[in-house]
């Protein structure tokens, strides 16, 4: 084996262009539809302080945190989600109008075990409004939520809700004063290993028997709080059908800055985890050292969300490449025409490329099928000289003369 062979790091990924397409296209869809809910861009550093980041999250989570010293001797971390740096902004910048609606779709890094789904580097694209205690806003986000998906052809979806107050009452009732945090950690883990497995770990944990069979007891009749039934009539009210969302009192949402409303979106297929998660934070700020700002929000996870769309084959018919037209090369004598036509295709917005070398014109051709180029110019000596060019549709194989300007013309329609 060559050592020296180079290799991409575990739980990170190089995406080639065919990927990137996609990629490209959902990223773009997401910032369409943000911006069609009104919330505006933001973006915060690759690097906090360590003392930002951990804390706030839970402390499985700290331990995930890719943190060291930096050449300044200061204790710093890579970003791990987008909502406490946003928290910070808000912190720092206090004449911000408020509601603030952003979105911000940037990279996180997190040191776990990778797995289908699972990256150690990762997009996340984050939806939040702060500013305002509104069950309608945290409708607003389900609605975003719904909207996206719907427009990216997905079919099979569930958006599951709770409240952290819903929660907080099952674990009264059953008697669980104590530990609480723990008892949740336990729960979250309900839809992975059932109610046998959370109920063995809780034993593990020391909870009683009795404690365990309450929990369980109250979690089966849990209904909707006064919040959380105004959550509900807003989303409907929003246009969202009843059949996307449900109530889901075993939903906890890991981090421990949740203080209301919480959410997650599964597929039936593929088996990938959550591919949103959110909720209220209404703390977060304040813990930060700054104003008391109640915050709803939610992350659409890019790369779960391209998993899904490519083992689905969601977007059949999108393009594997934006160049409409390729532009042969058939050497010195014509090759200021053929730069010319390169030119004037891309002043009029064409995405239009031009091959380098004078290669035999049939390589040429397998390249531009290779890319899916759908069109082909070509001029040759005869061409040239009367000013005309061989215009070829690489999916017919039709062919036909035109002008410079007519295949200008032809594109643009």
């Amino acid at each position: 084996m060559n050592n020296n062979a180079p290799q991409t790091l575990k739980g990170f990924r190089d995406f080639l262009p065919e990927t990137m397409a996609v990629r490209n296209y959902v990223k773009n869809l997401f910032i369409e539809t943000f911006e069609t809910f009104g919330f505006e861009p933001l973006e915060t550093p690759t690097l906090e302080y360590a003392s930002t980041l951990m804390g706030k999250y839970g402390d499985e989570a700290d331990k995930l945190i890719y943190s060291f010293t930096d050449k300044g001797g200061r204790q710093i971390g890579l970003r791990y989600d987008l909502t406490v740096p946003t928290a910070k902004v808000l912190a720092m910048y206090p004449n911000i109008s408020l509601p603030f609606k952003r979105y911000q779709i940037q990279s996180l890094w997190r040191a776990d075990k990778p797995q289908k789904g699972r990256y150690r580097e990762f997009v996340q694209s984050d939806v939040d409004i702060f500013g305002t205690n509104s069950p309608i806003a945290d409708a607003e986000i389900v609605a975003v939520i719904y909207t996206t998906l719907k427009k990216l052809n997905f079919k099979k979806f569930s958006i599951r809700i709770n409240s952290r107050p819903v929660l907080k009452n099952i674990l009264t009732q059953s008697g669980i004063e104590n530990n609480q945090n723990s008892a949740l950690q336990s729960l979250d883990k309900f839809n992975k290993i059932g109610q046998d497995g959370v109920q063995k770990e809780l034993i593990s944990k020391d909870f009683s028997q009795a404690q365990i069979n309450n929990l369980f007891k109250y979690i089966k009749i849990a209904q909707p709080d006064e919040n959380l039934q105004a959550v509900f009539a807003a989303i409907k009210a929003f246009g969202v059908p009843e059949t996307a969302y449900v109530f889901d009192p075993t939903m906890v949402r890991g981090l421990d800055y949740y203080t209301g409303t919480i959410f997650e979106t599964y597929v039936e297929e593929p088996r990938i985890g959550s591919i949103t998660g959110g909720g209220r934070y209404d703390n977060l700020i304040k813990t930060l050292g700054g104003p008391d700002i109640p915050a709803v929000g939610t992350t659409l996870g890019l790369d779960r969300i391209v998993d899904c769309i490519i083992e689905l084959n969601l977007l059949p018919n999108l393009p594997k490449t934006k160049v409409k037209i390729m532009v042969t090369n058939f050497g010195v004598d014509t090759l200021n025409k053929s730069l010319e036509l390169t030119s004037l295709l891309r002043q009029n917005n064409i995405a239009a490329t031009f091959y380098p070398d004078a290669d035999k014109i049939g390589k040429q051709l397998k390249y531009a099928s290779a890319k899916n180029i759908p069109y082909v110019a070509l001029i040759g000596s005869d061409e040239a000289a009367k000013n005309e060019v061989t215009f070829k549709n690489m999916l017919t194989g039709e062919q036909k003369t035109l002008t410079q300007d007519e295949i200008v013309d032809f594109m643009l329609k």
